[in-house]
């Protein structure tokens, strides 16, 4: 039986009297051995931030003036390929076009749509190289102030529920799911995932999240569209959708991956509290959600299992840079390897992602970090590694979720029915 609706509790948010906690608060009184009531909780705000392969950007840009060309053929920014249409807009020196997340430059391999992206947002000058129908071609640049229609569409994100990949074998393995090339037999582990702060695993039935929920994309307000592409009861996802023009550019980027570069973004949901079901669902601790284990050549085959307190209790965010045990080395593996190219010659924090690729890869102890050993067992026989790289970045997650609440306490937010 529900104790409050909808709009009792917009009510109070347009008020500023609503008690609003966080995801991670709700967990740490349940540590504390304390179980908060409904009736004293009004929202719990909960986030994520991670690789999301399923991002397209929808935009509308003017190329030229009216007239100078049919129809574009085809379309690059900064080297992205773009995909024109659906409208043809001839004539008009416009063009509507779709960028993927996932799409990788034909200029440079490092880049993609995730730091296209990220660039766009950021209000730097993007490069358009436009191809038309009649084989013309053109070239200027844009920007996000000139961009008409820039929208964010994620057809899949915000998983309940991810898979953690280890390589089982010798032989190296590149894909997706891991910065480098995954070394073996079982020297190191990739996950995705951020426990206990996940907006569907606070909520695993999808009660108060559903089409039409107001949600955070990337710090800008959207709403989920509906359930994302290849969600089921077991592992739902969400399908959303927000402007570009409202987004901060900290929450979205690029990630490479030894299969090219990726796209993570950031996602904040708030839980109504109608009853004490719903926040008891909330309880969740990361200790409790178990994590999968899956040989990295295919998510099929589940090796065995961990849970999320192994990766995100106790454990280091960021890692600790020691300028002076740097060897300068002609090739420097951190350099080579950092996802979203933090480090140059010196670490760039606001880009860092805390993936942990730098202490895994720096052979003379210049980054260090605490990323967490798995230990788990396969064949009856106990196996113990380390967290290699994380594609899930759990202070994103957290201050997406903070945001959130700092906006619902100060009445810019409304509750979405279900």
């Amino acid at each position: 039986m529900n104790i409050r609706s909808i709009e009792e509790i917009n009510h109070k948010i347009s008020s500023g009297d609503a008690t609003v906690l966080t995801a991670e608060e709700i967990s740490q009184l349940v540590r504390d051995g304390e179980k908060p009531k409904a009736e004293e909780i009004d929202v719990v705000t909960t986030g994520t931030c991670g690789i999301m392969s399923g991002t397209a950007a929808i935009l509308h840009l003017k190329v030229s003036e009216p007239g100078k060309f049919k129809k574009a053929k085809k379309i690059l920014l900064n080297g992205v390929p773009g995909y024109p249409g659906p409208c043809p807009n001839e004539f008009l020196g416009t063009i509507d076009l779709v960028v993927y997340g996932t799409t990788h430059s034909i200029y440079e391999s490092d880049y993609g749509g995730g730091f296209l992206l990220k660039d766009i947002i950021s209000g730097k000058d993007i490069v358009v190289e436009v191809e038309s129908v009649e084989g013309d071609k053109l070239e200027t640049t844009s920007n996000i102030s000139e961009i008409a229609t820039a929208k964010i569409i994620g057809t899949r994100m915000a998983f309940k529920n991810y898979t953690a990949f280890i390589n089982p074998k010798s032989e190296h393995v590149s894909s997706i799911f891991h910065a480098i090339p995954m070394e073996g037999p079982f020297k190191g582990i990739s996950f995705s995932g951020c426990g206990e702060l996940n907006p569907i695993q606070n909520d695993p039935k999808m009660k108060t999240i559903c089409m039409g929920t107001n949600i955070l994309l990337n710090g800008s307000e959207g709403i989920m569209i509906g359930e994302g592409t290849r969600s089921t009861s077991e592992k739902p996802n969400i399908m959303v959708a927000a402007d570009m023009h409202d987004m901060d550019p900290h929450f979205i980027g690029g990630f490479k991956t030894a299969a090219g570069p990726e796209i993570f973004n950031s996602i904040g949901i708030a839980i109504p509290i109608l009853n004490q079901k719903i926040l008891e669902n909330t309880y969740i601790l990361n200790e409790d959600i178990n994590l999968p284990i899956a040989d990295i050549r295919g998510r099929h085959n589940i090796l065995s299992t961990t849970n999320y307190g192994v990766m995100w209790n106790d454990v280091d965010e960021r890692p600790s840079y020691h300028p002076k045990k740097c060897n300068e080395c002609d090739l420097c593996l951190v350099r080579e390897r950092c996802p979203t190219i933090a480090y140059k010659r010196y670490l760039n924090r606001k880009r860092c992602f805390g993936c942990g690729m730098c202490a895994y890869s720096c052979p003379y102890g210049a980054f260090t970090m605490k990323t967490g050993k798995v230990k788990f067992e396969i064949d009856q026989e106990i196996v113990e590694t380390k967290v290699a790289c994380r594609q899930s970045d759990i202070r994103r997650a957290r201050e997406i979720t903070l945001k959130l609440k700092e906006i619902i306490k100060n009445g810019d937010f409304s509750i979405h029915k279900c």
